[in-house]
């Protein structure tokens, strides 16, 4: 009887959703030359091609996204099988920043359920401030939040992070008015770095609405309230970075740094999946 690679038909799913050989292969604990010697297998297996690689992106063939779904299909049902067993469950416990989660969040949390569905994800969403506290604590065993300062210079730096001032795009401000804005309350770390930039830049401004979280401020940029402070990743549709068109003094990138405690081998590779997932999304670059 053919038989399937489970293995090679999860290395192939992973690539299709990470677009990259690369990102799937740090998610496998593997390397990228491992990875695509099981596609090719795989490939021969099926006697099709699945992907298509080009020098500057990775995409599923025509008959790559018909195999898409059945390979998930059995990805799943050998999961299910497995779980018919009981073990005892292991527990990820994460805080990440609200600023940094975005429309992306449940790819990131089906990349993780895929890499073990037994599981138990505890995820906590706050500032970077809180989730730090809640790590150092050891209440977490992972942590993903924005550096905004030399003070701390443990974790490991994943990726900068853009941000820039959203608004509506019909957005107006005029001459001789403060610029309205919408932020967190103090001692937000963003509204300090988006007044600090307009101080400096001898921006008046003035603050129009003040939002317990990031989905509130989102929602007042969007409803045409005021302009937010807000990174490229979790700015709402129908937003756009309307900072060159006002001449707004440029805000600064934020490192991403992750912290982890856990020597877990389960919860280890149950978060290198979420990294890999987390580079991978798509971060729009909102219209200027």
């Amino acid at each position: 009887m053919n038989t399937l690679d489970l293995e090679a038909v999860q290395a192939f799913v992973l690539v299709a959703d990470l677009r990259s050989f690369t990102r799937a292969a740090d998610a496998l604990n593997s390397t990228q030359s491992t990875v695509s010697l099981k596609l090719k297998r795989l490939e021969e297996r099926l006697g099709h091609r699945l992907i298509e690689r080009t020098p500057r992106m990775v995409r599923l063939s025509p008959k790559g996204e018909i195999f898409l779904q059945a390979a998930r299909t059995l990805l799943q049902a050998h999961d299910d099988a497995l779980s018919v067993l009981l073990r005892e469950r292991t527990t990820l416990k994460v805080g990440i920043s609200h600023h940094i989660v975005g429309p992306d969040l449940p790819l990131l949390l089906r990349h993780v359920h895929r890499s073990d569905p037994g599981l138990l994800v505890e995820l906590r969403v706050a500032s970077s401030r809180d989730v730090e506290a809640d790590f150092d604590r050891g209440a977490l065993d992972a942590a993903l939040v924005l550096r905004h300062d030399d003070n701390r210079r443990d974790g490991d730096t994943l990726q900068a992070e853009p941000f820039g001032w959203m608004a509506a795009p019909d957005w107006t401000q005029h001459d001789g008015d403060p610029l309205r804005l919408a932020t967190q309350a103090a001692p937000c770390r963003v509204r300090a770095m988006a007044i600090g930039a307009l101080q400096a830049a001898g921006v008046p401004w003035v603050e129009v609405f003040v939002g317990g979280g990031i989905a509130a401020i989102a929602a007042a940029a969007q409803a045409g309230l005021a302009v937010a402070p807000l990174a490229h990743r979790v700015a709402p549709l129908g937003t756009e970075d309307v900072g060159p068109r006002l001449r707004l003094p440029p805000l600064p990138a934020r490192d991403v740094v992750l912290y982890s405690a856990t020597r877990d081998v389960q919860v280890r590779a149950a978060l290198r999946t979420l990294v890999s997932a987390f580079r991978s999304a798509p971060v729009a670059s909102p219209a200027a």
